[in-house]
């Protein structure tokens, strides 16, 4: 860890011009690392239902970002088809701690990561159900989003550091996250979880040996779509915390270029297992953004099955009226792909294999 610490502090200092600031943000990093440490050790003592909690039949959404996931991962945590992490439950995964925050969240929104989020484009904030990647990230200061946000700034190319064959953090990985959700049940009084990680996509293999019940939904959308959707969005966060649209063309180039490449591993990846047969497809449904705008009653009739559940009534008209407003449904989050330098045409000539495999109508 101290040495993607020491990464990123490079980058902060040489792409950025922030020196000072990284060292204090490095203290209360540490500060929350020892304090989620503790607490949750408190948990093991005081809370007796955490030592018979078990993760089963977990639902876990996968995709690259922009594809509909965070809409389908609020939509089945809201209607009670599980349980999901809000942020907070992410930062602070003790049961015992979050009691004590919870409380706090109105303060702690001043100084929230949330804050740097447009709204039009991802409406957040520390009481949102959010992906469970950020838990892994903030835990060990590591993962895609160490990448995609700072990491990819660097004049080398850091991405290959972050391959599963390079470095495989599988184990680490899956164990917090096995021990932030057997939390979150407990502490939502849940039986089943409801997950968004995206970054499952480059070792769904993996995933689906260590947790062997899990229902996965793989979400596929147009990747001309996606990718300026995903710059649109990560580059928003990044010009309101250093300002993206001032640094020289030069380095946010590089970054771009960087960026992208990372975005067509998350798809070629999980593609790759997927064609190859290292998927057990009995446990993963691919669903189109395009049929779950359009068709979303239809989609959640064939999703029912595949959970393996019986929907209550409430449910099913929950369904019925997404299903109205879907159709309906016109995004304000507004993007073109020649601000960031990309190309359509090299984007569906990258992406080929996604149009081949699961776009071909």
């Amino acid at each position: 860890m101290l040495s993607r610490m020491w990464l990123v502090y490079g980058v902060l200092r040489r792409v950025f011009g922030v020196r000072v600031l990284p060292l204090f943000i490095g203290v209360a990093y540490a500060g929350l690392r020892l304090n989620v440490w503790v607490w949750m050790a408190l948990d093991r003592l005081l809370v007796p239902a955490l030592g018979r909690a078990q993760v089963r039949k977990p639902i876990v959404i996968v995709g690259n970002p922009r594809t509909g996931t965070t809409f389908l991962h609020r939509f089945l945590v809201d209607n009670h088809f599980g349980v999901g992490l809000h942020l907070y439950r992410s930062l602070y995964p003790s049961i015992l701690l979050q009691k004590l925050i919870r409380p706090l969240l109105p303060l702690l929104e001043k100084v929230s990561p949330a804050r740097f989020h447009n709204s039009a484009a991802h409406d957040t904030n520390l009481g949102s159900i959010e992906t469970d990647d950020v838990t892994v990230f903030f835990r060990y200061l590591d993962g895609f989003f160490l990448y995609g946000f700072l990491l990819a700034w660097d004049e080398e190319d850091r991405l290959p550091m972050f391959a599963p064959e390079n470095r495989d953090t599988t184990a680490r990985d899956f164990d917090w996250l096995e021990a932030v959700w057997k939390r979150s049940l407990v502490g939502q009084g849940g039986e089943r979880v409801v997950a968004k990680l995206f970054t499952t996509g480059v070792r769904t293999p993996a995933f689906l040996a260590r947790f062997p019940d899990t229902h996965i939904l793989y979400m596929v959308r147009d990747p001309v779509e996606v990718i300026p959707s995903t710059f649109s969005l990560v580059t928003g966060v990044l010009d309101k915390a250093f300002g993206y649209w001032s640094l020289p063309d030069a380095v946010r180039n590089r970054y771009n270029e960087h960026l992208y490449v990372a975005l067509v591993q998350l798809f070629r990846r999980f593609h790759d297992d997927w064609s190859a047969g290292r998927i057990d497809r009995r446990r993963v449904m691919v669903v189109s953004y395009d049929r779950m705008m359009q068709d979303f009653d239809g989609l959640m009739a064939e999703m029912i099955p595949f959970f393996d559940i019986t929907p209550t009534p409430a449910q099913l008209q929950a369904i019925r009226d997404t299903a109205d407003k879907q159709r309906a449904y016109q995004s304000g989050h507004k993007y073109n792909l020649e601000k960031y330098g990309l190309d359509a045409e090299r984007i569906r000539r990258d992406c080929a294999f996604v149009y081949e495999t699961w776009l071909t109508t």
